[in-house]
C-alpha cells in the first residue's frame, strides 16, 4: 500500500537531518527546473508563483544557491521540512525509528520540483507548487513537465512492494499529476466532511488536516490492507458507510 499526501507552502525555519536518509529520484528532472528558474529574477519569481515581493526574493536566492549533490546547511530530511495542515496531522516528529521505517517504504510526498519525494530524501528549501504554469521544452505547465514519469515511479514503488494499492490523500492539484490511464493500481481516496448547517460539507483546512492524521493513523498502525482504514476515528471523525463507496471512504464529524 503506498500513500499519496502533498507538500506544504510552509516549511520549517530549523532544518532537522534524521542520521539515515535516501537520495531525491529525479535528480536530472529536478537540475532541469532549477536552470530554468534561475533565469527568473525576483519579481518574475512573484508573478509566476502568485508569491509577494518577499516570498519572490526568497526563492530567487535560493534557486541561485541550489546545486546538487546538496551540501548546503538549509538542506534537511523532507519528512520534517514542511509544516503545513497536512502536516500538523501527520504529526511526523512523534515517529519512532519502526514508525519512521514503515512511512519511508509507503509514504510518498508529491512535489512540483521533486516530483515524489521518499520521507528520508535529503531535499532543499523550495517552493514550486504542481500547478505553477513553468514552460518547459515538455510544455506550458509542469503537468506537461512530469509527463508520465511520477505515475511510472508510483507503479515502481507498487510493485517493489508487491502491492496494487494506492491511498490518495493528496489535493487535487498534486493528484492530477498522476495519470489514472497508466496507474496500475487500486486508486481509495479518504474524503473528510464537517456537519454544518444541516449537510456534510467538505472545509479545507479542517480536511487537509484530516488527510495527515490518517496517514499518522496508518502509519502508527502499521495498516497495510485498506478495509483497515474504516477503524479511522481521530478528532472525533467517524466512517460513513451510507455516504461512502468502495474506492471513496467518507469520514464526517
Amino acid at each position: 500500500m503506498l500513500i499519496l499526501i502533498s507538500p506544504a507552502k510552509n516549511l520549517s525555519k530549523k532544518m532537522i537531518l534524521y542520521p539515515k536518509s535516501s537520495d531525491i529520484e529525479f535528480v536530472k528532472e529536478s537540475k532541469t527546473l532549477v536552470t530554468i528558474l534561475k533565469n527568473y529574477k525576483p519579481k518574475d519569481l512573484s508573478s509566476l508563483m502568485k508569491i509577494s515581493p518577499k516570498l519572490g526574493e526568497l526563492n530567487y536566492e535560493r534557486y541561485i544557491n541550489w546545486s546538487y549533490p546538496f551540501n548546503s546547511d538549509q538542506k534537511g530530511t523532507a519528512l520534517y521540512m514542511f509544516h503545513g495542515d497536512v502536516y500538523l496531522g501527520l504529526k511526523a516528529e512523534t515517529f519512532n525509528e519502526k514508525e519512521i521505517e514503515f512511512a519511508q517504504k509507503h509514504l510518498r510526498i508529491l512535489s512540483g520540483l521533486y516530483g515524489i519525494i521518499k520521507p528520508l530524501d535529503i531535499i532543499l528549501p523550495y517552493r514550486l507548487e504542481m500547478s505553477t504554469k513553468l514552460k518547459t521544452d515538455k510544455g506550458n505547465n509542469l503537468y506537461q513537465f512530469w509527463d508520465n514519469k511520477i505515475t511510472e515511479r508510483i507503479n515502481q514503488h507498487l510493485t517493489d512492494q508487491n502491492d496494487t494499492v494506492l491511498i490518495n490523500l493528496a489535493s487535487d492539484e498534486y493528484f492530477k499529476s498522476v495519470n489514472l490511464k497508466y496507474l496500475k493500481a487500486e486508486v481509495i481516496t479518504p474524503v473528510f466532511k464537517e456537519f454544518k448547517n444541516g449537510k456534510y460539507k467538505t472545509i479545507s483546512i479542517f480536511a487537509k488536516k484530516a488527510r495527515g492524521l490518517m496517514s499518522n493513523f496508518i502509519i502508527k498502525n502499521q495498516i497495510n490492507k485498506p478495509e483497515d482504514l474504516i477503524r479511522f476515528n481521530e478528532e472525533n471523525y467517524f466512517y460513513n458507510a451510507e455516504l461512502s463507496s468502495k474506492n471513496k471512504l467518507i469520514f464526517v464529524r
